[in-house]
């Protein structure tokens, strides 16, 4: 192979200008509907490009602008700056309160990941309807982990990506505390009863549909959706 032909095939694979492969990465975050993932940056991107470094200058670029990037558990996308949250209220879609019991289940999950249906419910003390689990998942809030390798290799639940970026949050270490989460409503401070905690399941809002209900037979059960071949 002459000089000339290696010249020429060692140009058709140089990578752009690191400031092109910037505006590369910058359309495709711009025009993607879902945070996107440096894997799916370099599989998009020409041969030889360093999506990783290009997400550098471009996370620096929009420092301090009206948007910026975001991490998103291990994707990226642009978000609202949250100082400027509240010119976008009259686009934001009004929320329906979940049930008491798919706030705890959703809390339990999201501090205990991955846990099982067994451990949210020694941990909530009541038990756990198929309902309340499925109305999470159709949410996308939570999602079905990998099977302990215990007997009877029970399910475990995890939170997805969807919940981290709905509540703005890189990973589940950046969950609130105990008094954050007292301060926003999602638990409450009461005393337990004098013969211990009340564990009732609460009466609905007048304003939640069957959506929000814990029906025990709203769904099938995970084991027939996991059930091994």
């Amino acid at each position: 192979m002459s000089e000339q032909t290696e010249k020429t095939e060692e140009s058709l694979f140089r990578a752009p200008p690191l400031a092109e492969q910037e505006r590369m990465l910058e359309a495709l975050l711009f025009a993607s509907a879902e945070p996107v993932s440096l894997s799916e940056m370099e599989a998009r991107m020409p041969h030889g490009s360093d999506p990783a470094e290009a997400l550098v200058l471009l996370r620096k670029r929009y420092e301090g602008r009206g948007v910026h990037v975001a991490k998103v558990g291990d994707a990226y996308a642009f978000r609202t700056a949250a100082d400027l949250g509240f010119l976008m209220a009259r686009e934001q879609v009004e929320q329906r309160k979940l049930s008491r019991a798919a706030i705890e289940t959703l809390a339990i999950v999201a501090y205990h990941q991955p846990v099982t249906r067994a451990e949210i419910e020694e941990i909530r003390g009541v038990s756990v309807s198929r309902g309340t689990v499925d109305q999470l998942i159709e949410l996308e809030w939570i999602k079905f982990g990998r099977r302990r390798m215990t007997p009877g290799r029970p399910v475990t639940y995890v939170v997805t990506p969807e919940f981290l970026d709905h509540f703005g949050l890189e990973n589940a270490r950046d969950l609130p505390g105990l008094k954050e989460l007292r301060d926003a409503g999602l638990l409450e401070s009461r005393p337990p009863d004098a013969e211990g905690e009340d564990t009732s399941e609460p009466q609905r809002d007048a304003d939640t549909d069957d959506m929000f209900d814990d029906d025990p037979d709203a769904a099938l059960d995970e084991d027939d959706i996991f059930e091994d071949e």
